[in-house]
């Protein structure tokens, strides 16, 4: 618990607002999406959806294939106290809305469906594009697919599937879109994070948009996606401390951004706390 607390803490020493940001690019994408106050009518759906979820009281029989929990202690959790600790924040919901809705990609790639929270805010801000989800655990895959089908949100631009993700991603030939987005979220650990990221190279376009969730998760998280900033196909990188966006634009000079998303140091640790 101690390492976020302190990464958090040397980012907002380090963290810009708009102010100071001279790359066009970054520049819009933080004041037009980022700081859009705008209250969408697609928040009160997300809103029902993580409700729906945290008023489930069932349990399944989790499989984790992933970094493992600093809350749950046993595979048998009920889908209330998953959405309640594992899913992305209300905020960060909210967030995510408003970059794949600024960006409307025409595919979406999500690891790690989990009960759907994320997968719900992807739908919705780019109705039209084509999102596929993979999930390892078939048990959190079935309650996500039931709801995400049924609920308010009635997606029908999602394909779900059941796997592991290093298989699945290596025995794919993932075709590159013109304009894709993939946002990770399937194993916080600094090997499977790589692997994913080199595998998925091949994909890359000029409008490629990748999101890496919970890079300062730990020492071995940071170490990865200094790695990532690093590689010669990255020319931007944004830091909001939750993600680490990604982006592959040839016309840009290679800078890397620490911007400050508005989101308060209580609300973040309270989260980990829990997790």
């Amino acid at each position: 618990m101690l390492f976020p607390i302190i990464a958090y803490i040397k980012f907002l020493f380090q963290a810009k607002s708009e102010h100071g940001i001279h790359s066009p690019f970054v520049f819009d994408l933080v004041t037009k999406c980022f700081y859009d106050n705008f209250h969408y009518p697609e928040y009160i759906i997300l809103k029902s959806y993580r409700k729906a979820l945290l008023e489930n009281k069932n349990t399944i029989e989790v499989t984790d294939f992933g970094a493992g929990s600093r809350v749950f202690k046993s595979n048998t959790r009920s889908i209330s106290a998953i959405a309640k600790n594992a899913g992305i924040s209300p905020k960060n919901a909210q967030l995510l809305f408003r970059i794949t809705q600024y960006f409307q990609p025409e595919t979406i790639l999500e690891i790690g469906t989990s009960l759907g929270l994320a997968t719900s805010t992807l739908s919705l801000g780019a109705e039209n594009s084509k999102i596929t989800t993979l999930e390892g655990c078939p048990n959190t895959l079935s309650v996500a697919k039931d709801y995400l089908t049924n609920s308010t949100v009635k997606a029908k631009n999602i394909e779900f599937i059941n796997t592991e993700f290093s298989k699945y991603l290596s025995s794919n030939n993932q075709q590159p879109a013109t304009n894709n987005l993939i946002y990770f979220d399937g194993n916080h650990s600094k090997k499977a994070t790589l692997t994913y990221f080199e595998t998925l190279l091949s994909t890359v376009t000029n409008d490629s948009v990748w999101i890496f969730d919970d890079i300062h998760w730990s020492k071995d998280m940071e170490d990865a996606w200094k790695t990532i900033q690093n590689h010669p196909k990255v020319t931007v990188t944004i830091d909001t401390f939750q993600w680490g966006m990604v982006f592959f634009r040839k016309e840009q000079n290679k800078e890397h951004f620490i911007i400050n998303p508005k989101r308060s140091l209580s609300s973040y640790l309270f989260k980990k706390i829990r997790i």
